[in-house]
């Protein structure tokens, strides 16, 4: 009787385990409904490859000052590394900032700006024949140092570049102006090539120079000489402009 009954507790016992194995089995920690997209929007990363857009109300110095300078100044004879008149050269921020007297936020006491605004042709910068930088460019010279002459940095192809509907004074000039015009304007222009006027920029943009020249390839001259690369959307906006017919809009 008592093996009987030890059999049958023996029974129950295994009966109630197989009851409790079975209660404790899980469904999958996740299942494909649950794998919902995680929202990252407070906390993007970003995949791309582009730098500091640039900021429209900062002066930058390699991208706007240093081309005015290399064009208009920093040349055989004047204040290239060779030449170094007065002990002055321009050719980069450092040599700018060590030999031409630029006080940050001051105007006044800054030589660079006094002898680009210098009425006096003897002292004058850029010296006759040379034509004097032009109003805008003064101005941004004098922006630059009363933002405090710093060397900032940014990335001028980051963001969207407008090639659409390029117009010929209000894109073209300028990047001539700051880059081109220091040797390709007055009596004798370098390479007999005059870039001051609308007829002599159109002859080298439909003849394939001025774009070939800007974009470095390697059948014709690198422009700006001595200078810094054109910006990629630059290029394009030139190249953009030239494809349209080279038009004087």
């Amino acid at each position: 009787m008592a093996k009987i009954i030890q059999t049958g507790l023996g029974m129950v016992i295994l009966l109630m385990l197989l009851i409790q194995f079975n209660a404790c089995k899980h469904d999958p920690f996740i299942t494909e409904d649950d794998m919902m997209p995680i929202d990252t929007t407070d906390n993007p990363i970003d995949t791309t490859e582009m730098g500091m857009p640039c900021d429209p109300d900062k002066v930058y110095f390699a991208l706007e000052i240093q081309p005015i300078l290399t064009s208009n100044c920093a040349f055989s004879d004047c204040h290239d590394a060779a030449s170094a008149q007065d002990g002055v050269v321009l050719t980069s921020y450092e040599r700018v900032m060590q030999t031409a007297d630029v006080r940050a936020f001051d105007l006044d006491g800054s030589d660079l700006y006094e002898v680009i605004t210098d009425s006096d042709p003897d002292k004058r910068m850029p010296p006759p024949p040379r034509a004097s930088l032009t109003s805008a460019q003064i101005n941004l010279i004098a922006t630059w140092i009363l933002q405090g002459a710093e060397n900032l940095e940014c990335d001028p192809d980051a963001g969207v570049c407008d090639t659409d509907n390029v117009s010929y004074a209000t894109i073209i000039v300028p990047i001539l102006q700051n880059t081109c015009l220091g040797c390709h304007s007055g009596s004798t222009p370098s390479g007999g090539i005059n870039l001051s006027t609308h007829a002599g920029v159109q002859t080298v943009a439909l003849n394939g120079r001025l774009v070939g020249a800007v974009s470095h390839d390697s059948a014709y001259s690198s422009m700006p000489q001595g200078g810094q690369k054109l910006s990629d959307c630059k290029i394009d906006q030139i190249r953009a402009w030239v494809d349209a017919g080279a038009p004087n809009n």
